[in-house]
């Protein structure tokens, strides 16, 4: 991890970024957007659960706020076959940014570097006994050779999960990107989309393995109202879970979608 990190610190440093500019009109770059998608995950670890789900996928900007999030209803066909069909309904995640330039009135822009953010991020799962996390760190939007834009967060982790944790257990890097590879008549186009979760340092008296994460790599055709997709998610110990024969948690999921846009 830290050979990673000191590598992505060297790329930012030799390049050239673009400034986030509030000096006119704190609201001049904001927006919003609003989806639903339709969701079949196959194999998805840990566990290896096959289930469909509804995502209602949300982001925008408004003033110093960055926000993103979604809420996943989960066996929305009510299959008694659907391995989700016992467990909780919802997932809820919200992950709030804060300019840090916006706040402090002053370019903190260097090298690819554009805009620095406090990072928050909760993940909720709605169950007594369930997923309560919150993370908080410093993030960053990264101008990336090729990929451009890339939102990049460090955080720390306060675990509230299963009723017995309640403290600060590791840390988690994520970065998430959104790159347009092939235009098509019509204004419809072919995008590469995903993310990286990878979390380490946990504490050993609540997980099996102190780090683990996935990437999901995603190939998506957008048009202004419709999107259909395919994303492949790749794991490795996820959630600090250690693979193994009864319980697997490192491998490969599958991801269908059809979306509609708001």
């Amino acid at each position: 991890m830290s050979k990673t990190l000191l590598g992505l610190s060297t790329l930012l440093l030799a390049s050239t970024g673009f400034a986030a500019d509030y000096s006119d009109d704190i609201h001049k770059n904001d927006y919003s957007w609003r989806q639903f998608n339709l969701m079949y995950a196959f194999d998805e670890l840990p566990g290896e659960s096959n289930h469909d789900y509804l995502e209602m996928e949300f982001g925008g900007r408004s003033g110093v706020v960055d926000l993103y999030g979604y809420l996943d209803i989960f066996n929305v066909t009510s299959t008694d076959s659907n391995d989700k069909s016992d467990d909780d309904k919802m997932f809820l995640k919200l992950a709030p940014r804060f300019s840090l330039d916006g706040m402090t009135g002053k370019d903190l822009s260097f090298g690819a570097v554009q805009e620095l953010y406090v990072s928050t991020l909760f993940s909720l799962d709605g169950g007594k006994n369930g997923t309560n996390n919150s993370f908080i760190g410093l993030g960053a939007d990264v101008d990336m050779p090729w990929f451009g834009k890339v939102g990049m967060n460090l955080y720390a982790l306060y675990d509230q999960s299963f009723g017995s944790r309640n403290g600060w257990n590791g840390y988690q890097f994520s970065a998430n990107w959104f790159k347009p590879i092939m235009n098509f008549d019509g204004g419809s186009f072919l995008a590469y989309q995903g993310y990286v979760d990878y979390q380490f340092g946990m504490d050993s008296d609540y997980v099996s393995s102190t780090d683990g994460g996935a990437t999901f790599q995603g190939l998506y055709w957008h048009s202004k109202q419709y999107a259909l997709g395919y994303g492949l998610k790749i794991y490795k110990d996820v959630y600090g879970i250690k693979d193994s024969s009864g319980f697997k948690s490192s491998g490969f999921s599958h991801y269908i979608s059809a979306t509609y846009k708001f």
